[in-house]
């Protein structure tokens, strides 16, 4: 019995953690105690300060996928149809997962290093101490800007990443920049942008939510924090890629 006796631990452990952190992000999301400053300045951190990594991966994305596209088009005579794959398989896929990918590295792995030093220098009880929700004050205002500023920063590496085909189309692969445009533009749905800044935004939740748990639970000293860092960005990665399958089922099947 001792091997179901193993599977059957590690369901309920399973189930016990799913239901922690879906407890832990339904008070991050309503927790009071917010402020509106709070929230100004993550969404400056985690939008604006995010913006060049996005912007860079999208582009080069972009470009490198017309390349592909067209190699691979020219063995079926179908080198035509690279602007509207580009357009949509960034619009898709590869502009809300990269774009997430690119945040989780950058963003997870911050707020896990800065909740966790704050656990471990012991400024979180200081907070409970003088009457103030920790929830309120640090999870809930990182939540709300990563949702909120995620899907924007996947719109924008959108259109990069679709300049970076029509910069590789127009200069390399002998396209006119109006007929890639127009071929761009004409193939892509309304559905198509708003499913990619849909899974824009529950990557945004996931990335937040995967710093701020781990931040919490750190361990005492350095390693404890490095850690942290480690396991939130593992872990916002790995969900969101995850999370991408299950919307793409939900969305387009």
């Amino acid at each position: 019995m001792n091997p179901v006796r193993a599977i059957g631990r590690a369901t309920l452990e399973l189930v016990r953690g799913v239901g922690a952190v879906a407890i832990f992000a339904a008070r991050g999301l309503a927790a009071p105690g917010f402020q509106p400053r709070l929230l100004a300045e993550q969404l400056l951190r985690i939008g604006w300060l995010s913006l060049p990594v996005v912007g860079l991966t999208s582009l080069f994305t972009g470009a490198a996928l017309a390349l592909q596209i067209n190699a691979g088009g020219e063995r079926f005579q179908a080198g035509d149809v690279v602007p509207a794959i580009v357009a949509i398989g960034m619009v898709r896929e590869l502009g809300p997962v990269l774009g997430g990918l690119m945040v989780a590295a950058r963003v997870a792995s911050s707020i896990a290093a800065e909740i966790g030093s704050m656990r471990v220098t012991e400024q979180i009880d200081a907070l409970v101490t003088l009457s103030t929700d920790p929830m309120g004050w640090l999870v809930t205002p990182r939540l709300w800007a990563a949702i909120l500023a995620v899907p924007v920063l996947v719109g924008v590496g959108d259109v990069i990443g679709i300049m970076g085909g029509w910069l590789v189309g127009t200069t390399t692969l002998g396209f006119t920049s109006q007929g890639y445009l127009s071929s761009s533009w004409a193939y892509l749905e309304s559905w198509d942008v708003v499913s990619g800044l849909i899974k824009g935004a529950a990557f945004g939740a996931i990335v937040a939510l995967a710093g701020c748990w781990f931040g919490m639970r750190a361990g005492r000293g350095a390693e404890g924090v490095g850690r942290a860092t480690t396991n939130a960005v593992v872990a916002a990665s790995v969900a969101i890629l995850a999370a991408n399958f299950v919307l793409t089922g939900l969305f387009f099947t």
